[in-house]
């Protein structure tokens, strides 16, 4: 992997039609030089209105998609402001010098008597202000990497203020595509981060997206749809803390409208053996949504005060299985105020869920950050009509309400569990063969 460490600024104009661009030496953590293009070669400034700055961008990326060049978005005090509708072409790489930025950039800005008067984010950054087109869409073989994303306009602790925004990066819908690399990227104030739902006749393959940080407002950061030979979601995080270098934390009254979308933060259909893993969520409605036509495995992974943790689904009783191992849920929102509606795990249609060294545990939020009722109803829910599998292992539940910490709803489930421990601390087993409709399983505590 390489990571940009430093490049010469470089504002020079290139000649007319792009024959001569500016080269800008970039250096890699081991001592290579690559070679990118200052979008201010391409006359992108910051001084410029949003409306020049994406012509003069598409222009740039017009010119790079037949060479398969980097654009370097050369960092500025205050980043470009930027109009969406952006097409990134296919072969195109767009670079910043960031990582993901968890808290923020800032540009502080002071009076002559060094009192503040405004705070902002600054670096390789985009202003968006556009409230009818995705700001990007991309094609084929391209990267966006090391770049914030910020939408000024955004209602910020204001609930009638709140901007239903297109997303930021959109995948092409006209088109297939094959291997878009998101690395890098910050989201601040977004609606929808990242919405990778292809069509069927022109579905996506090999998307990676890492160490990408946000809150989206309708609470969708990730969607993924029709993207097949194997997505990854890798090392992202979801958390109303993003802004708060320049300008604070959301309070409540933003993260029970996020919660209130009843949207998950990482949505999942159409694929062909998904991989999650080290991913994060913080007041969303759900954490991760597995649709019916999905498997694959989801590790290592924190989805902080939510109403449901994972909703797997399935269309078939062969390949629709998740390995979920290695996580952590907890659940204690619900939009309604009902305890009921609270599950860290929802199992539903047909196929097969494993669950292994999972700790789930419920607990109130700071009533200044989110509206909690403290408790689950249970571990899981099994619901539906179809046969389906499910068994866990080495299993923490923690603060839920029911008796059972499993509840079957499902006629046809078979539910195994084994060296689990339950609310009160002891160890248990559970089991449903599915031979009895009648039968809500047998549940034994080794106490």
């Amino acid at each position: 992997m390489i990571i940009l460490m430093g490049a010469f600024s470089c504002t020079k104009v290139v000649k007319e039609y792009y024959e001569i661009p500016v080269e800008v030496p970039v250096e890699s953590e081991d001592g290579d030089k690559l070679f990118a293009y200052s979008i201010q070669a391409f006359e992108v400034l910051p001084t410029n209105s949003a409306a020049e700055n994406k012509v003069r961008l598409q222009n740039a990326i017009d010119w790079a998609t037949d060479r398969g060049a980097v654009l370097w978005v050369e960092p500025v005090e205050g980043g470009y402001p930027i109009q969406g509708g952006i097409v990134l072409k296919k072969n195109v790489s767009l670079v910043g010098v960031h990582g993901p930025t968890g808290r923020g950039t800032v540009k502080v800005t002071t009076d002559e008597a060094g009192n503040v008067i405004d705070r902002k984010p600054t670096g390789s950054l985009f202003v968006i202000t556009d409230k009818n087109h995705p700001f990007i869409t991309v094609q084929s073989a391209t990267q966006i990497k090391g770049i914030q994303f910020y939408y000024p306009e955004q209602g910020f602790n204001d609930a009638g203020k709140i901007v239903e925004y297109p997303p930021t990066i959109q995948v092409s819908q006209d088109q297939a595509v094959h291997g878009v690399t998101l690395q890098n990227l910050t989201f601040y104030g977004c609606y929808f981060a990242m919405d990778f739902r292809a069509k069927e006749k022109s579905p996506c393959e090999q998307i990676l997206f890492e160490h990408c940080y946000g809150y989206p407002i309708g609470g969708r950061f990730i969607a993924i749809n029709y993207c097949y030979d194997i997505p990854r979601i890798l090392h992202c995080h979801v958390n109303p803390a993003i802004m708060r270098e320049f300008r604070g934390d959301y309070n409540h009254v933003i993260n029970d409208y996020v919660v209130n979308q009843k949207t998950y933060a990482y949505w999942i259909d159409h694929t062909d053996n998904a991989q999650v893993m080290d991913i994060f969520t913080f007041g969303t409605y759900g954490g991760i949504y597995l649709g019916p036509y999905t498997y694959g495995q989801l590790t290592n992974f924190n989805f902080d005060q939510v109403c449901n943790g994972v909703l797997k689904d399935g269309n078939t009783y062969f390949n629709r299985i998740w390995e979920v191992a290695q996580g952590s849920i907890i659940a204690s929102v619900s939009p309604d105020g009902k305890v009921a509606n609270i599950h860290p795990f929802i199992v539903q249609g047909q196929g097969q869920i494993s669950i292994t060294n999972v700790d789930c545990f419920s607990g109130r939020a700071h009533a200044d950050v989110l509206t909690t009722q403290g408790v689950s109803y249970d571990f899981l829910k099994v619901q539906g009509s179809n046969w389906v599998l499910v068994t866990g292992v080495n299993c923490r539940m923690r603060n839920y309400q029911s008796d059972v910490p499993i509840t079957v709803a499902n006629t046809q489930a078979q539910v195994s569990f084994i060296n689990c421990s339950n609310k009160d601390g002891y160890l248990f087993d559970f089991r449903r063969s599915g031979d009895n409709p009648n039968d809500k399983g047998t549940y034994k505590v080794y106490d």
